[in-house]
């Protein structure tokens, strides 16, 4: 028989090392056993198992939707009329689901944290003050953590919306709001393990966040501001002067400037691009590489040139205080690969191309 408790037994190979059960039982060559090619699942019965699950969800879902009532107003109403946060407290699965939802409802707009109701019994319940409003989540209704800090809850006259399946249970009982997450099975074959209940509740969060996100009037670029580390936050939060390159590493000569020189600057700050501006700054044309091909295609006398001669008037610009996503949106939808960026009174102040976006991660 294969153990894995080690014993004295040498590698063959190494009389030094000591080898498992299992090790020397694989090193004579011996077959694997039967009971572990017993353990690989039978397609048809696993697929059909997942399927089922998912439809068991679903159902759940859908009978979700159809019970929906004022109850869902009230306790987004509840909600949106406390001064504090809501403090989310469940126990086992539901807690873990729980945590989530204050998870959701905080990146949304919605102050919120989570409690252990274990913990509440044991000093946590400082952290629920009489301006907070509790969402109690619970299948059954009757988790005995849960159940033992609802009165000292309505003792102190904080608000308690209950999402629970026990309809009669203590949580519903003493709930200001019920919200009925009930469902006729969980996906489980043994209808033990919770599955549809926290899919359920689950989707209850959210729903309560999408509320609350629209009633607040919530918009994309609050969301960034709550991840400043994802890529929205990047796109909605970095402004061009966040990214542009300023002082000398900005190419910029003067309209009569000769072109060898325009295009000694061009090279030196590697921009693929040049400013031409006046004597206060204000620009007044562009010159980029683009426009050297085209002239080198043309057969004109280049060293004869000035940067008057040969720049586009009135080129595009951004204000400093843009969207860096802006610039990428401008620099796609006209094909340009560099944008100038100027004041309010149109002097320059910055430049700055797709790779200096690429390395902010804009784009």
């Amino acid at each position: 028989m294969v153990t894995s408790a080690c014993d004295t037994s040498a590698s063959p190979s190494d009389p030094g090392l000591v080898l498992c059960g299992l090790e020397r039982h694989l090193a004579a060559g011996s077959p694997v056993p039967d009971k572990m090619a017993a353990m690989l699942a039978h397609p048809d019965q696993t697929l059909q198992l997942a399927r089922e699950t998912l439809d068991i969800e679903a159902a759940a879902l859908l009978q979700l939707k159809a019970r929906l009532d004022d109850r869902f107003v009230q306790a987004v109403n509840l909600i949106l009329g406390v001064q504090g946060r809501v403090v989310v407290t469940g126990m086992g699965k539901s807690g873990h689901i729980g945590r989530k939802i204050a998870a959701t409802l905080a990146s949304t707009g919605t102050p919120a944290m989570f409690v252990h109701p274990g913990e509440a019994s044991h000093g946590d319940l400082g952290m629920i003050q009489a301006r907070d409003v509790v969402l109690a989540i619970s299948n059954s209704g009757e988790s005995d953590e849960l159940v033992a800090i609802l009165p000292v809850l309505k003792r102190q006259g904080i608000p308690l919306i209950a999402m629970t399946g026990g309809l009669t249970s203590s949580l519903a009982q003493h709930a200001d709001v019920l919200l009925d997450c009930s469902v006729e099975k969980e996906a489980c074959p043994l209808n033990l393990a919770p599955t549809a209940s926290t899919t359920a509740q689950l989707a209850m969060g959210d729903a309560l966040a999408v509320a609350l996100l629209d009633a607040r009037g919530f918009k994309s670029e609050d969301f960034a501001r709550s991840h400043p580390g994802g890529s929205l936050g990047r796109r909605l939060l970095t402004h061009v002067s966040d990214v542009m390159r300023k002082g000398t590493a900005v190419p910029q000569v003067g309209p009569e400037v000769e072109f060898t020189a325009m295009m000694r600057e061009m090279s030196n700050k590697g921009l693929g691009a040049t400013a031409v501006t006046d004597a206060d700054g204000r620009v007044l044309g562009v010159f980029t590489d683009g426009d050297l091909r085209r002239l080198i295609e043309q057969g004109a006398d280049l060293r004869r040139l000035k940067a008057r001669e040969v720049m586009h008037a009135h080129p595009r610009t951004l204000r400093v205080d843009a969207l860096a996503v802006e610039a990428a949106e401008m620099m796609e939808q006209f094909r340009i690969t560099s944008v100038l960026v100027v004041d309010a009174q149109g002097r320059l102040c910055g430049a700055l191309n797709s790779n200096d976006l690429m390395r902010a991660k804009v784009i």
